[in-house]
This record gives C-alpha cells, structure tokens and sequence, in this order.
C-alpha cells in the first residue's frame, strides 16, 4: 500500500500541467471517496450488480 504521499505524488503527475487548485481539490477529494469506499466494500461486504439490478429493478427498464 502507498503512503498518501505518493499517491497524491502520481495524482498530480497524471494531472494536466494548467489544472488549477480547485481541479487538484476534486481530485483529492475522490480519490478519498473511492478510497474509503473500497475499504468499506472490503469491510461490510459489496453487492453484486445482478443483486442491485434485483433490487433496483422497478426503477431499471431496458
């Protein structure tokens, strides 16, 4: 696992050279979101997409 210094390091190698504060803003602040969510998803468990469609399905016509 990478220290949050290195992954904000190749967050911001990844950013284009003209991205301002706000855009690196946004960026760190998703990549905290799926950060904690993958560790949630590791935790509690994730529900697969055939159970979400089952649930989700009077919402879901294809």
């Amino acid at each position: 696992m990478n220290s949050p210094k290195v992954e904000v390091a190749s967050m911001l190698s990844a950013l284009p050279e003209d991205s301002s504060l706000e855009d690196i803003q946004y960026h760190l602040y998703v990549l905290e979101k799926v950060k904690r969510g993958l560790g949630r998803a590791e935790t509690a468990g994730a529900m697969s997409n055939e159970d979400a469609k089952a649930r989700l399905g009077k919402w879901l016509t294809a």
